[in-house]
């Protein structure tokens, strides 16, 4: 057995061992605003439920190891102290993998993952629609654990309402779990789904990723094309040019004699199928065809 001294490590390598031996952990997906009514959503898998009497959750935004700064989630809570917790099931882990991006100040991460944005009954984060159970929560406290990069900020949240979709509950009112099929994740770019494993899913541009509200409204509007599927458009740094497109175009004229003429159905169906590899570029290469 190898054996470290965590003093004796550099800080990522010490969490991506921590990330990777406690998994897999279930994902607060955090919806906030800032003072002046800005929303912003960022997933945290340094969370869980401590309490029921009162029922209390903590998660937490941890400074970033690379460069010692804080969340915007982090500087929400401190500064509205609400937040809505969203659980994350297999159908919005792609969108909710986008989210995580790093965008700037101000950017709508509800627009970039093409989420949809509900009022909430008694907080004024939003909920995220397309999650099946959210939590609204008033933050009671928050706890800093450390001033460096890595630190934790334990934000202590106490639920004041939830709301679970009906179709997730059997006639007792209590969840199915198979139906809930929540994702949790692991170390890396793992996470795992409840009814299947671990599966992988690329971590999000640094660069940035255009997101759902940059996409042509035939795409971000598509009947065929899920949430994942955007969710997986959305983390491209640019859209192939004209010349790659028709490039495209011509390798696949064979396969597809009728590229140039195909219905956006068509078109959406075989995305899809690209999508199902992980071949983004090519999806959209085809999409714009």
């Amino acid at each position: 057995m190898v054996s470290f001294n965590p003093r004796d490590i550099s800080t990522g390598k010490l969490h991506g061992y921590l990330l990777s031996a406690v998994a897999p952990r279930p994902i607060a997906f955090a919806s906030t605003i800032d003072e002046e009514g800005n929303p912003n959503l960022s997933p945290f898998s340094f969370f869980n439920v401590f309490s029921a009497n009162p029922p209390i959750m903590i998660f937490s935004p941890a400074r970033r190891v690379r460069d010692n700064t804080t969340k915007h989630t982090l500087e929400n809570a401190k500064a509205v102290k609400e937040v809505v917790v969203n659980v994350v099931n297999y159908d919005i882990v792609q969108q909710m993998s986008l989210s995580s991006t790093d965008y700037a100040k101000g950017i709508n991460e509800f627009d970039k993952s093409g989420l949809t944005m509900l009022a909430s009954d008694v907080v004024k984060p939003f909920r995220v629609a397309e999650s099946p159970v959210q939590f609204e929560c008033k933050v009671n406290d928050i706890i800093e654990l450390g001033t460096e990069g890595g630190a934790g900020n334990l934000v202590i949240c106490e639920v004041v309402k939830l709301h679970i979709a009906q179709d997730v509950l059997d006639d007792d009112e209590k969840i199915i779990q198979e139906k809930l099929d929540l994702v949790a994740r692991a170390g890396g770019s793992y996470y795992n789904r409840a009814k299947k494993g671990f599966f992988e899913i690329p971590k999000p541009l640094q660069t940035l990723g255009i997101g759902v509200d940059a996409m042509p409204s035939e795409v971000k509007n598509s009947m065929i094309l899920t949430g994942n599927d955007l969710g997986m458009l959305g983390n491209i740094e640019a859209l192939p040019n004209k010349t790659e497109i028709e490039s495209f175009v011509d390798d696949v004229s064979e396969r597809y004699p009728n590229i140039k003429n195909m219905s956006h159905r068509e078109k959406h169906k075989i995305a899809r199928n690209y999508l199902s590899y992980g071949d983004v570029n090519s999806a959209w290469k085809l999409l714009l065809s």
